[in-house]
This record gives structure tokens, sequence and C-alpha cells, in this order.
């Protein structure tokens, strides 16, 4: 119990520092770059995700050495492609469906995103 414990720790904070590297690509290409927010969003997931692979194999998972790197890797991305659909999902339904801010949609994105990370990484990861 205590490792799983100081494993959500070290997720949340991975999940933090990306999600702010999430959030301010994602405001500097939406309001400076003027790109549409969706395209800010997929390049904004696509660069936290970069992020939080390297941490979260260094810091927070203890990968499964029965497994090729090459194979955990593959499975990170399969499901972050996963997170990004659910987060393009959520702020498609947030933003156009309901017209709720782009930035506010994000962090009910995120943190419903980072549930499902945390869930398929422990189980597939290790």
């Amino acid at each position: 119990m205590k490792k799983l414990i100081d494993q959500i720790i070290k997720f949340t904070g991975v999940g933090v520092l990306c999600f702010f590297i999430d959030f301010a690509i994602l405001y500097c290409l939406t309001e400076w770059a003027g790109w549409h927010y969706l395209v800010s969003a997929a390049a904004a997931f696509t660069g936290s995700v970069i992020v939080n692979y390297i941490l979260s194999v260094k810091f927070v998972f203890d990968t499964n050495e029965r497994y090729q790197k090459s194979r955990n890797f593959a499975l990170f991305i399969i499901f972050s492609i996963i997170g990004l659909l659910l987060t393009e999902l959520i702020m498609k339904i947030g933003v156009d469906g309901i017209g709720l801010n782009y930035l506010l949609v994000k962090i009910g994105a995120t943190a419903i995103v980072m549930v499902y990370n945390f869930i398929t990484r422990k189980k597939f990861l290790e």
C-alpha cells in the first residue's frame, strides 16, 4: 500500500509539471500564434506526453523488465493517443457544445485523463 501511495504522489507531481507544460503551450499557441484551440490542444498534449514518458519511466513506474523498452514505449504512446482523443472530445463538447472557455475545459479534461493515464500505465507498464 505504501508503494502505491508513493507512486500516486510521484505520478501527481509529474502530472502537475506536465499540466503546466501542456497548459502553457495550449495558451501560447491559441492566444499568441492564433491556432485553433483543438490544434493547439493536440500539440500541447503531445509535448507534455514526451516529458511525461521520460519522467514516468524514470521516477514513477517500475517498468516490468520482462518486456522490452520498445513494447513499454509503444503501449505508452497508444494510451497517450487514447488520452489525446478523450481530451479532444471533452474540449469539443465543452467549448463548442456547452460554450465554456477552452482553458477551463482543459482543466477538467486533464483531471479525467490523468485518472485514465494512471490506471492504464499502472496496469500495463508494471
